[in-house]
């Protein structure tokens, strides 16, 4: 049983040192293929692979068509957008991701980008407090539950909508659940996105969405760049000179946002996961599921139908 990390962009040492303990005491091969420049090493990689692990790595028909031996395929980390499910599935390919293995670095992420925010990003001028700010959360899942605890150390009042957590698992939690998405927009001063790119999702951030929210509000994105309406975003901002969109995902108009100086920043590359502990986390996480997948046909985070 072969299993294959393939990345281009690698792991930390320490992770792939991990995996490969992982998987050679559960008596199978490890292989592994890092930073690799073109696709064909990718497709002669994946050719006598039972299982790979990869990060942002493109697994679409055609790799999958070059690995006829592989049953498995773990994305190291919450999103797999990047993993073409319906030609996996047609394939007999099993794919799963790593949820909350990363949820702690995205959501120490998103505080830190508030703090910078409401100073000013740091530019020496006289800024806001977060304590006493009304933060929204746009999904409740392993990313927001951290925010939100990490929140209301701050002293902001947290709010939540998630269209798949109960209101009583979201109160549960020490926060308050609304009753639907535009209320969250309405209510807070801060929204925070932590929603999948998903056909119902899909610039679903757009103009009249946004523009519901109260003056100096702020749009946090650490989710996914399709979920926002870029040209419905940048028409709000143009006319709304109090709002503010912070983000880790560059936007594809980023210079036509990057003229609202002072109100808007987006990391160089989504950094939400890159830190050293989620990179490990979800890289051990992923040899782990793998390991069970094959000996117990465990398939608890499977993604795909």
């Amino acid at each position: 049983m072969k299993v294959l990390v393939a990345t281009e962009k690698p792991f930390a040492k320490s992770a792939v040192d991990g995996i490969k303990q992982i998987i050679d005491e559960a008596g199978f091969e490890f292989a592994l293929l890092e930073k690799y420049t073109e696709k064909k090493q990718l497709l002669n990689a994946v050719a006598d692979a039972n299982a790979i692990i990869i990060r942002s790595d493109i697994i679409d028909a055609e790799v999958l068509a070059a690995a006829k031996n592989l049953k498995i395929v773990v994305r190291a980390g919450a999103g797999y957008d990047n993993v073409d499910l319906d030609a996996a599935t047609k394939a007999g390919v099993c794919v799963m991701n790593t949820p909350g293995q990363n949820a702690n670095a995205v959501a120490e992420l998103v505080l830190g980008l508030l703090v910078f925010t409401v100073r000013n990003f740091y530019n020496g001028k006289s800024g806001s407090e977060l304590m006493g700010k009304k933060l929204g959360l746009l999904a409740f899942g392993n990313v927001g539950r951290n925010v939100a605890r990490i929140a209301k150390g701050f002293g902001m009042e947290v709010y939540a909508y998630d269209a798949f957590c109960p209101a009583t698992a979201i109160e549960s939690a020490g926060v308050k659940a609304v009753a639907n998405q535009n209320e969250l927009f309405k209510t807070c001063d801060i929204v925070s996105l932590h929603i999948p790119a998903t056909a119902e999702t899909k610039n679903s951030i757009n103009y009249e969405m946004v523009g519901q929210m109260k003056k100096g509000g702020i749009l946090i994105n650490t989710a996914r760049k399709e979920v926002i309406d870029e040209a419905g975003l940048l028409k709000l901002m143009a006319e709304r000179e109090d709002l503010k969109y912070i983000t880790d995902i560059m936007p594809a108009a980023n210079d036509d946002f990057a003229k609202f100086e002072g109100r808007y920043f987006s990391t160089p590359k989504k950094m939400g996961a890159q830190t050293a502990e989620a990179n490990t986390n979800a890289g051990l996480a992923a040899a782990r599921q793998i390991v069970d997948f094959i000996k117990n046909g465990n398939e608890k985070f499977r993604v795909n139908k």
